[in-house]
C-alpha cells in the first residue's frame, strides 16, 4: 500500500467513525499528525542525535546511561523542625532513596529568623526552619555528607545555606572537596514565577557568580545552580516556554559569570537544571531531548566552551505538582507514574515523584513511600532503563523534538532582542507569556477541550474525601524562637558584630562573600542577621512592571 492508498482508507474510516477532535495538539500547541513517517524527519537525522555521552547529547549525557547506574532517587521533604525532617530523611534513606532533597519554610527562603515579625505564622509550615548552623547540623545528623548527595531548594539566601552545609561537613570531618549536592540558587525564576527573592538583580547575580567562583576551587563536586524550569511550568507555561525561558536564564548566568572574569570551562560543569514532568507523555520525552541538544549548541557555539563536559545539560526532574488534583486523589498515583516514566525515557539524572496527597497537604509517610516505590518499579521492573533512549528514531518523538527546539530558539531570539533574560523579566515579557499560556489552558479546561479526570470529566458527585493528612505541631514556631534565643545568648556578640561589619564592607566591594558566610555561620551569626546586613547595603527588590 502506498501513501495515497492509505489516505483513501483514512477518508472512508473517518466518514464512518469521526475522530474525537478536529485538531490534536500538545499543551504547547504543536499539532500532532495522525501518523508520522520518515517524511517528517530532517535529513540531518544522524548528526542531530549523535551518540549518548557525546555532542549534541540528544540521547543522553552518559555513554551507558542507566545501564551503569540508575538516576538518583530523591523525595523532596522538609517540614516543621530540623529534628522532624531528619527523621523523615532517615526513613526515606531506609526505604531506598539515594539522595536528599530539602524543602525550607518561607522565612528561611526569604532570609528571616523565626523571631522576626515577618516570619509570624509561617515557621515550619511549607518546609523546615533553618536559621542557624545548629539547626543545619541537626537536620543532617547521621547523614554522611561525603556519601549522600544533598539537594536544597533555596534561592535568594542559597550561598548562606551552602555555607552551613560546608560548616557541618567540617564538623563531620568531611573535606569540602568531597561534598556532593546542589543548591537551586536560581534567582531569575524567582522574579519570574515564584516570588521568594530578596535583593535586586545586580547583587543577586553577584551572589550567584560568587558561588560559581568559590565552588570551582573549594567545592568542585557541588552543583552551584539548578536552573529551574519547574516553577516556570508550575506557574502555567507550556513545555516550549519551560525550555525556552529556562535556557534563556541559563544564558544570563553564564554571561554574568564570564563578565565577572570566570573561565567558562572552569565553572560550566557545575551547572545543573531542574525540569517539570507533565502528563503529555510524548511531548515531555521530546522536551528533555530538545533541551539537551539546545544547551549543547548554546555552550559550544554561542559561548565557545571547549570542554565537552561544559556542553552537557544535566538535570533533575520533579513530577508536576500543578497537575495533581484534590478530587479523587488516588488518581494522582497514576499521573505521577506517567510523568516519572516520561522523565526516565527523557534521560533525567535525578527524579522526585510527588505524593498522591500533595494537592491537599504535605505528604504523609505512606504517600511518600508509594511515590518512591513508583520510581523503584520503573527502575527495577519496567525494563525501560535497560537500553538507552529507547524512543529514539520514533518519527513522532524526533519530529516533536525538532519542533520544540525550533520554537524554543525562536523565544530565545526574542529574549535576546530585549537585551537578555533579565531585561525581559524586568519589563514583564516572560511573566505575561506565562500568564497568557495559563489563561488559555484554563479556558480550554472550562470549555471541556482539555480533560482532567475527576475534575471536569468522570466526576464523582458523591465523593467523600477519606485520606490521612499530615498535621503539623502548632507549637513549632515558639520552639524555634526559643532555639534562636538560646544561640544568641551563648555566642560572642562582639565577634558577631565584627563579622556583620565585614559582610557589609564586602557587600559594598567585590570580594567573594562565601568565605565570610562560612565564618559567620561558624560563629553563630544567624541566617536572618546575614540577610538583614545585606538588605541594609543592597536594599530589597520591588518589581516595576506591576
Amino acid at each position: 500500500m502506498n501513501k495515497s492508498e492509505y489516505q483513501r482508507t483514512i477518508e472512508k474510516t473517518v466518514e464512518r467513525f469521526p475522530e474525537r477532535k478536529k485538531l490534536f495538539a500538545t499543551r504547547s500547541d504543536i499539532t500532532l499528525e495522525r501518523l508520522y513517517t520518515p517524511d517528517q524527519i530532517d535529513e540531518d537525522y544522524a548528526s542531530k542525535l549523535g551518540f549518548p555521552g557525546h555532542y549534541p547529547f540528544t540521547r543522553g549525557v552518559q555513554p551507558t546511561m542507566y545501564r551503569g547506574r540508575f538516576w538518583t532517587m530523591r523525595q523532596y521533604a522538609g517540614f516543621s523542625t530540623a529534628e522532624e525532617s531528619n527523621k523523615r530523611y532517615h526513613y526515606l534513606l531506609d526505604q531506598g532513596q539515594t539522595g536528599l532533597s530539602v524543602a525550607f519554610d518561607l522565612p528561611t527562603q526569604i532570609g528571616y529568623d523565626p523571631d522576626d515579625e515577618m516570619a509570624l505564622g509561617e515557621v515550619g509550615k511549607v518546609g523546615v526552619s533553618i536559621p542557624t548552623l545548629d539547626e543545619m547540623a541537626t537536620l543532617l545528623n547521621g547523614i554522611p555528607l561525603d556519601k549522600v548527595s544533598i539537594s536544597m531548594t533555596i534561592n535568594a539566601p542559597a550561598s548562606i545555606l551552602l555555607a552551613m552545609v560546608i560548616a557541618v561537613g567540617k564538623r563531620q570531618g568531611v573535606d569540602p572537596k568531597k561534598l556532593r549536592g546542589t543548591i537551586q540558587n536560581d534567582i531569575l525564576k524567582e522574579y519570574i514565577a515564584r516570588g521568594t527573592y530578596i535583593f535586586p538583580p545586580k547583587p543577586s547575580m553577584r551572589l550567584i557568580t560568587d558561588v560559581f567562583d568559590y565552588c570551582a576551587h573549594e567545592v568542585p563536586r557541588w552543583n552551584t545552580i539548578s536552573i529551574s524550569g519547574y516553577h516556570i511550568r508550575e506557574a502555567g507555561s507550556s513545555a516550549v516556554q519551560e525550555v525556552a525561558f529556562t535556557l534563556a536564564n541559563g544564558i544570563a548566568y553564564v554571561q554574568a559569570a564570564i563578565d565577572a572574569g570566570l573561565d567558562i570551562d572552569q565553572f560550566a560543569n557545575q551547572l545543573s537544571f531542574f525540569f517539570n514532568a507533565h502528563n503529555n507523555f510524548l511531548e515531555e520525552i521530546a522536551k528533555f531531548r530538545a533541551a539537551r541538544r539546545m544547551w549543547a549548541k548554546i555552550m559550544r557555539e554561542r559561548f565557545g566552551a571547549k570542554n565537552p563536559k561544559s556542553w552537557r545539560l544535566r538535570f533533575h526532574t520533579q513530577t508536576g505538582g500543578s497537575t495533581l488534583t484534590a478530587q479523587q486523589p488516588e488518581n494522582n498515583v497514576v499521573r505521577v507514574a506517567v510523568q516519572a516514566m516520561a522523565a526516565v525515557l527523557g534521560g533525567t539524572q535525578s527524579l522526585h515523584t510527588n505524593g498522591r496527597d500533595e494537592a491537599l497537604a504535605l505528604p504523609t509517610e505512606e504517600a511518600v513511600r508509594i511515590a518512591l516505590r513508583t520510581q523503584q518499579i520503573i527502575a527495577y521492573e519496567s525494563g525501560v532503563a535497560d537500553t538507552i533512549d529507547p524512543f529514539a528514531g520514533s518519527y513522532a518523538i524526533e519530529s516533536l523534538t525538532d519542533e520544540i527546539e525550533r520554537q524554543a530558539f525562536d523565544y530565545i531570539e526574542r529574549i535576546d532582542a530585549f537585551g537578555g533574560a533579565m531585561n525581559a523579566v524586568e519589563i514583564g515579557f516572560v511573566q505575561q507569556e506565562i500568564q497568557d499560556s495559563a489563561y488559555q489552558f484554563q479556558q480550554a479546561l472550562e470549555r471541556g477541550e482539555e480533560v482532567v479526570v475527576g475534575v471536569n470529566k468522570f466526576v464523582d458527585e458523591d465523593e467523600q474525601l477519606e485520606i490521612d493528612m499530615l498535621k503539623l505541631d502548632p507549637e513549632v514556631e515558639a520552639r524555634q524562637v526559643d532555639k534562636v534565643a538560646a544561640v544568641r545568648a551563648r555566642r560572642d556578640d562582639e565577634r558577631v558584630a565584627a563579622l556583620r561589619g565585614q559582610v557589609a564592607n564586602a557587600a559594598r566591594g567585590d570580594e567573594n562573600l562565601l568565605p565570610l558566610f562560612v565564618e559567620c555561620v561558624e560563629n553563630d551569626v544567624t541566617l536572618g542577621e546575614i540577610c538583614n546586613t545585606l538588605r541594609d547595603v543592597w536594599g530589597e527588590y520591588r518589581p516595576n512592571y506591576i
